[in-house]
């Protein structure tokens, strides 16, 4: 396993896995139990929204996850200009401030309480915590013509020469086999692609939690559903 990059909002690294467990993995990022604002209760709203439109764009506000399971959180405001997501307040912390809900004019008005509960990303993607992608690492080998156009699209990928063909390993963070492809499609030429088994995976937060947490958090949610399994076939 080798780290590529690693932020709190996005974890890429390389691992010889196979395509069907880490998919497995991928799946149960849905399975991951978030804080999530579920119900809105709207006193006032002149603002030109939909109550339904705005408790709706209110769900998807990124918390901060914490030890509570539940919780409110409450918005008021008269203010002219945009009302941003920072103004909510109470048991959970926003993680944007700046998220736009909606906007008043002069003389109109906003207050509204927001329940907040548990709830998994399968269920309604307000509780997703991110999203997990990953491709298999590949050997490309092209001509010299399509090596050069590489050189010099500014790609800044590492090709090493063997005997008349360029050889390009495809394991970083931005993908070149596509490019390799769309140039070899577009200058007439052949590529040929080979695969090791390796994987490079990408994962990218909401920021609720930190993205290599949300991988972690999925192989449990996947070990713990496994071990039931396993304890009913073992009756």
């Amino acid at each position: 396993m080798e780290t590529i990059n690693k932020t709190n909002d996005k974890y890429i690294f390389k691992a010889g896995i196979e395509d069907s467990l880490i998919n497995s993995i991928r799946r149960y990022v849905g399975q991951i139990q978030m804080a999530a604002i579920d119900e809105v209760e709207i006193a006032k709203n002149d603002s030109p929204l939909y109550d339904e439109t705005l408790a709706h764009r209110l769900g998807l506000v990124p918390l901060k996850q914490s030890s509570k399971k539940e919780g409110k959180l409450k918005l008021s405001s008269q203010d002219k200009g945009m009302v941003y997501s920072g103004l909510l307040k109470g048991d959970f912390e926003i993680v944007y401030d700046k998220i736009p809900l909606t906007i008043l004019s002069d003389g109109q008005e906003i207050e509204l309480t927001a329940s907040v509960k548990m709830g998994k990303g399968q269920d309604h993607a307000k509780f997703s915590p991110g999203i997990l992608n990953y491709r298999q690492v590949s050997e490309i080998q092209v001509d010299k013509e399509i090596a050069e156009k590489l050189r010099n699209s500014g790609s800044n990928v590492e090709i090493k020469q063997k005997g008349d063909k360029y050889i390009i390993i495809d394991d970083k963070e931005k993908e070149i086999a596509d490019i390799c492809e769309g140039l070899a499609e577009k200058y007439g030429k052949k590529i040929e692609v080979k695969t090791n088994g390796e994987m490079v995976i990408t994962l990218e937060s909401f920021g609720q939690i930190d993205a290599k947490s949300i991988f972690t958090k999925s192989i449990e949610a996947l070990k713990k559903d496994l071990s039931e399994i396993s304890k009913k076939l073992s009756k």
